[in-house]
């Protein structure tokens, strides 16, 4: 019997799912928040009850980011690791490495202050999208049609100033019906895919309501996932496609610690059970 250890800082439905799974199976499991938990540079991995492997599960991508470190420096086999979970959270670094392996995705600019941004866009034309290249659940995500947008949101981030506000992530408007693709992937394998419908705005994530209604996965989009798993990594991923157009099926966004309750809810294949599977079959090898 193996022990599969699951750590969060907000429990949510994915967890429990992930848990339920790992019982099912006839595995043990660690629940562990990781909110209440320290380590120091003398930890070692018999310090702490944390089984065979880790999930990390963290909502907050810095907390998930810095508490991967701290296992990997104490040798304990995390998924997604450390490198993948860094790349993920950032959208230029994540962009760059797809455009880099030939993965289709949209042209994307870069600036990194508010005149240079604006610059920019006076020269390619409106509208693009603007992302923070730190963020989830679509929030900061806008399309600037005008000037006065983006004067608008370089104010703002002219006056919180946090480091991440002064790279300016500019993305090309893709024409696609109102409705992008996510499809999760382990160990580099579509297990399941699906629409999110888009609510009447100009986003699609769940979180935000957008509808899920399953997707059959076709060759395309099947080979489109793997090489842009494999170009962060690999692990367990959501893989974000929209279907441009002008040049097809473009992916848009990697996400690591990957939500999956509302794909789970249509989806043929059990989502957590092959999280679980692929989990301890990654420390066996």
């Amino acid at each position: 019997m193996s022990k599969v250890c699951i750590v969060f800082d907000r429990l949510r439905a994915e967890e429990k799912m992930l848990q339920k799974e790992a019982a099912e199976l006839g595995h043990d499991t660690v629940m562990l928040d990781a909110k209440i938990t320290q380590v120091n540079t003398d930890s070692k991995k018999e310090d702490f009850d944390l089984g065979d492997v880790v999930l990390e599960r963290c909502v907050s991508y810095f907390r998930g980011l810095h508490f991967t470190a701290s296992l990997e420096f104490m040798d304990i086999p995390v998924l997604n690791k450390f490198d993948v979970a860094s790349i993920c959270g950032n959208k230029m670094f994540m962009t760059l490495l797809l455009k880099k392996a030939g993965v289709p995705t949209p042209k994307t600019y870069f600036s990194f202050t508010s005149e240079s941004a604006a610059e920019n866009l006076e020269k390619v034309g409106y509208p693009l999208v603007i992302k923070p290249v730190i963020g989830s659940w679509g929030r900061g995500v806008m399309p600037i049609k005008d000037r006065d947008t983006l004067d608008a949101i370089s104010e703002i981030r002219d006056i919180t100033d946090s480091p991440h506000d002064r790279i300016y992530y500019l993305q090309e408007l893709v024409k696609r019906p109102p409705r992008d693709i996510r499809v999760i992937t382990v160990g580099d394998e579509p297990v399941a895919a699906m629409y999110r419908k888009s609510s009447g705005g100009f986003k699609t994530n769940i979180a935000l309501g957008a509808d899920p209604e399953l997707c059959e996965i076709t060759k395309e989009m099947e080979d489109m996932a793997a090489k842009a798993s494999k170009a962060m990594g690999g692990g367990i991923l959501g893989i974000d496609m929209m279907e441009d157009e002008k040049n097809g099926l473009v992916v848009h966004e990697v996400n690591n610690t990957v939500e999956f309750k509302g794909l789970a809810r249509v989806a043929q294949r059990n989502i957590p059970k092959e999280m679980v599977e692929f989990a301890l079959n990654y420390v066996r090898k």
